[in-house]
């Protein structure tokens, strides 16, 4: 983690600790520091208060030389006493020190007595996402029929950051749309702004573009819903974002979940290849439209093989090791060249296998398909109630609801 990407953790140290906190990069720490004493910024006594160093450790020497001059230049300005050896027993210090690469980092700082103590900042969970919003969100009006918990469970794998930017663009849509407080909707929709992106509304596809994003749409909402061990579909649309996406799915499980199963993992796969199995089944065709899923059901496939032990072939061997794991992860291949042909036909295998439950499920329910699409060719979004509204009534309920829908 970086102290300088969350500086939320710095004001909590800060509203924590009575103490004199000073701050700068490693290696540039002993500028930063003489020219505040210099400058006459730090007034009080340091004796008595605890002294706080944050500084961001970069990796090898430069974090021990960032750390060395640091120590040097506060012996020099007197916020150690008189030098670290004469440091009073009654007064504290405590050094902080921040990096996203500690595989990196040089031994000899993470000697006793040195950085000895190391505390890892993961993502928030949904308890900590939740009261995340909640702090960001006592700067800005909000109805009181916001739920927090349920924003918090469809932002999965938000950062405290990014949940600070969907606090300040459900304010942003609350003003445009000039209303005086942020509700519940605009959470929703700053939730999907921050994963895919604004409307883009200027793109206007095609009927034929439009009839294929909605069968390809609702291809991996149908897969999911019909599925054991899947996250319910949230909500379904096949307005252009700008991120690049002509539609997306979104489902949002109803509990948080730290551990995932082999089903589970394979579940999400043929998912992800339902999009295309409803092209196929339906056009006897392929867009491009599938990139995405074909890259991220590729990724679980090979990380269920090469990582997790989800293979009789290799039983529990690891074929692959990821580090930088806090800066998005870089994977390596540790096996032999024929082993990572084997590997690469293994995954094949594996997502050409759940590419064919996609399909099996879809033309079993090929009725619902053709129902659900035209339904979300004509309006454009569904939420996830009434996906499933739609999935479990009967066929001649729907034209009566599509009837009434009209006439209203």
């Amino acid at each position: 983690m970086s102290i300088w990407n969350d500086m939320g953790m710095v004001y909590a140290l800060l509203g924590a600790a009575v103490a004199v906190f000073l701050a700068g990069a490693g290696s540039a720490i002993g500028v930063g520091i003489a020219g505040q004493a210099a400058s006459g910024v730090v007034t009080e006594d340091p004796s008595k208060f605890a002294k706080v160093l944050i500084m961001q450790l970069l990796p090898g020497t430069q974090g021990i030389y960032g750390l060395l001059v640091g120590f040097i230049t506060l012996s020099k300005i007197g916020l150690l006493g008189g030098g670290a050896a004469d440091l009073d027993p009654k007064t504290g210090l405590l050094i902080l020190a921040a990096t996203n690469r500690p595989d990196s980092l040089d031994p000899a700082l993470l000697r006793p007595g040195r950085f000895d103590r190391r505390i890892p900042v993961e993502l928030p969970d949904l308890q900590g996402r939740e009261e995340i919003l909640k702090v960001h969100a006592k700067k800005i009006k909000i109805a009181d029929s916001v739920r927090f918990d349920e924003i918090a469970k469809a932002a999965v794998g938000a950062s405290g950051a990014e949940l600070a930017n969907i606090v300040n663009e459900a304010a942003l849509r609350a003003v445009r749309d000039g209303r005086k407080f942020a509700t519940q909707a605009d959470f929703e929709e700053s939730i999907e702004v921050v994963i895919a992106g604004y409307q883009k509304k200027n793109r206007v596809l095609s009927n034929k573009e439009k009839l294929i994003v909605s069968y390809h749409e609702v291809g991996h909402a149908l897969v999911a819903a019909k599925q054991t061990d899947s996250a319910p579909v949230h909500k379904i649309t096949i307005i252009p974002r700008t991120s690049g996406a002509l539609g997306y799915t979104m489902q949002v499980d109803e509990q948080e979940h730290f551990l995932m199963s082999k089903e589970e993992l394979e579940n999400k796969i043929a998912t992800f290849t339902g999009g295309r199995a409803a092209e196929e089944l339906i056009f006897h065709s392929i867009t491009t439209g599938a990139s995405n899923d074909i890259e991220q059901a590729t990724k679980i496939a090979r990380a269920m093989i090469s990582r997790y032990g989800m293979s009789d072939d290799f039983d529990m061997v690891a074929m692959e090791n990821v580090s930088n794991q806090y800066l998005g992860g870089d994977a390596s291949l540790t096996c032999s060249f024929e082993t990572q042909t084997l590997l690469d036909k293994k995954v094949v295998e594996l997502v050409r296998r759940e590419h064919e439950k996609a399909t099996k499920i879809l033309t079993d329910n090929i009725g619902k398909l053709h129902e659900i699409a035209k339904y979300l060719y004509e309006h454009e979004t569904i939420t996830g109630e009434e996906f499933m509204k739609i999935l479990n009534e009967k066929p001649d309920e729907i034209e009566e609801i599509q009837e009434n829908e009209t006439r209203q």
